[in-house]
């Protein structure tokens, strides 16, 4: 199976053939497809088996298709949303707005698409100063609610999900099945389509973007709403969009100014 059996536009695959990607692995052979048909969906899957893909490769083209315009991922952690965030920037690479749309001054910066990444407790330290606006979210993605409850988020995972509207599409994975979790993915997805990666799949892929670390910092970080740095170079270097869409919005720790390093 190649990445165009899967539904993906010529526009994510000549990104996908560029990047030197030629195989789709298991979880992104079942997911992607899934996805684009706009199914509740929930993935256990192990780790390195290339699930990040699975649902950013959908995405840009859902986006790009205009049938969502803002976009919520929930990871468990920052170094996630960094990943996330940097593999929609690559792979958004041919999905440009046409030159004679920006000539004649056609494009609409209010129309451009939302992509909010961030773990439960920065992305509700945000909504709660009001700086973040959730209640028209299009697609869900939860990414991976066991990480999520082993960081013991899931209490703040829940209040954002009372924030959501009802009517959208949910993505969820998880590295394994835990008792933990049932009540919440119950409360999140509406008859999903199960979809189960074997273990032995782990470390299926070594192919994909690497994830720019962010820096370490010693002092307590604020939280705040901020443009992801490494995404927007990246968009930028591959002129996606002409750097206007999708807008990639990066919850993470910012150093207070004035605070020692």
């Amino acid at each position: 199976m190649n990445f165009k059996d899967l539904g993906l536009s010529e526009e994510t695959i000549k990104a996908i053939d560029e990047f030197g990607i030629t195989e789709p692995t298991s979880v992104q052979s079942d997911v992607i497809p899934a996805i684009l048909q706009g199914r509740d969906i929930f993935t256990i899957a192990p780790a390195r088996c290339g699930k990040t893909m699975s649902y950013v490769l959908p995405l840009l083209d859902i986006i790009h298709a205009k049938k969502a315009k803002n976009i919520l991922i929930i990871t468990s952690n920052s170094q996630s949303a960094v990943k996330a965030s940097d593999n929609m920037a690559i792979f958004n690479k041919y999905h440009e707005i046409s030159s004679a749309a920006i000539q004649d001054g056609k494009e609409d910066v209010a129309d451009e698409a939302n992509v909010i990444i961030g773990a439960p407790d920065l992305l509700l330290d945000v909504v709660n100063n009001d700086k973040i606006d959730l209640s028209k979210v299009d697609i869900l993605v939860v990414d991976d609610i066991n990480l999520i409850k082993k960081n013991k988020q899931l209490e703040n995972l829940e209040k954002i999900l009372d924030i959501l509207p009802s009517e959208k599409q949910n993505i969820v994975y998880t590295n394994r099945r835990s008792k933990e979790t049932q009540d919440i993915l119950q409360k999140i997805l509406k008859a999903p389509e199960e979809i189960k990666v074997d273990k032995n799949k782990e470390q299926e892929v070594d192919s994909s973007p690497k994830a720019v670390e962010p820096e370490e910092k010693k002092a307590k970080p604020n939280f705040n709403v901020v443009e992801d740095k490494e995404a927007i170079d990246l968009v930028k270097k591959y002129n996606s969009y002409n750097g206007k869409t999708p807008r990639f919005i990066l919850i993470k720790g910012i150093i207070a100014e004035g605070e020692e390093k």
